[in-house]
């Protein structure tokens, strides 16, 4: 059986001669190098031959050109997210792939030794994620002098105050029912502790705005173990209701309540975050906050691609309460 040949992939020779000028025009502005004087007529006519001839321009050759990995390192959390820091990771992937840059997955470690060696060994051009770095890997990023771009990074706007805007929508739709001591319910699972003190600052910050009490903070098993305990104590100080750092910690909470013989909103009002789809079936069904998954992955996708200095699309997103929805039921 004869062997079948494979059309020959397009060169940068292919291009330079039908665009009428040299390999080495094509690389500048294929690449987008600054300081070449090159004319915009040039330019056009470069890339209107690269994309007759389906010609890409070859990564290797243009981390020469550029100077770096063409890599950008991204951190996916030990912490539960849903589906969200997975489908920013997906979203980024495709959106660097179009400007020849590779992402590369790197799961949180407890010691950071995996993110420190991939900075060292790969010389990615930033490292992006939910969350900020920490230890070894935040001391490797640093030292190499590499963006480091996260959904809490202040170049990422709209999400940055994301905890504010929730914050927000929680604190006033309870004072609107008339609570006025609030309390806040920790997860006691310590990888979930940094997503609970980030909801905790939207809180705190929203209850001084409004010159009511900071909340009363406790902590709670996620099996409910505690939550008499932690229910009954939250009742003899004067809370009222609760904001829970999300939903599952939020059901815990609905637990301590029907087993301390109390009743939901009546004696202490819950509302959590997330509105995961088992909170329509809580009892009685829970008060949520939920996010427009599809508006937060492009305005963080959008962002980290601005941060790198990388073409974006427009977005028509330009404030938190257009990524956020309060869910009433009745637990409030």
């Amino acid at each position: 059986m004869e062997s079948v040949k494979r059309p020959a992939r397009p060169t940068r020779a292919d291009v330079a001669r039908l665009a009428k000028v040299s390999t080495a025009t094509v690389t500048y502005v294929l690449n987008n190098v600054e300081n070449q004087r090159i004319s915009t007529r040039t330019q056009q006519a470069v890339r209107d031959a690269a994309a007759t001839l389906g010609y890409r321009p070859n990564l290797a050759a243009r981390n020469l050109v550029v100077g770096a990995s063409g890599l950008v390192l991204y951190i996916v959390p030990k912490m539960a997210l849903h589906e969200l820091a997975m489908e920013v990771s997906s979203r980024m992937t495709t959106a660097l792939a179009g400007h020849g840059i590779v992402m590369s997955l790197q799961f949180e470690t407890e010691d950071g030794a995996n993110v420190a060696e991939a900075i060292a060994s790969l010389d990615p051009i930033a490292v992006s994620g939910v969350f900020p770095l920490t230890g070894a890997a935040l001391d490797a990023a640093n030292a190499a002098n590499i963006p480091q771009i996260h959904l809490g990074s202040a170049n990422l706007n709209t999400l940055a105050s994301l905890h504010l805007t929730v914050g927000r929508m929680r604190v006033e739709h309870l004072l609107s029912r008339g609570h006025r001591q609030l309390g806040f319910a920790f997860s006691t699972n310590p990888k979930l502790r940094l997503l609970g003190e980030y909801w905790l600052d939207g809180i705190r910050t929203a209850t001084r705005e409004h010159g009511v009490p900071d909340p009363v903070v406790a902590d709670i098993r996620d099996d409910g173990t505690d939550a008499v305990e932690v229910v009954s104590r939250w009742v003899e100080q004067g809370v009222s209701a609760v904001c829970a750092q999300s939903d599952e910690t939020a059901f815990a909470v609905l637990h301590g309540v029907r087993r301390a013989g109390l009743r939901c909103p009546h004696d202490l009002a819950v509302i959590g975050v997330d509105a995961i789809g088992l909170g329509a079936l809580s009892d009685p069904p829970l008060t949520s906050v939920g996010f427009d998954a599809t508006a937060i992955v492009d305005t963080a996708v959008n962002a980290m691609m601005n941060a790198l200095g990388l073409p974006t699309d427009d977005l028509d997103v330009d404030s938190g309460s257009d990524l956020a929805v309060l869910i009433e039921r009745d637990s409030t």
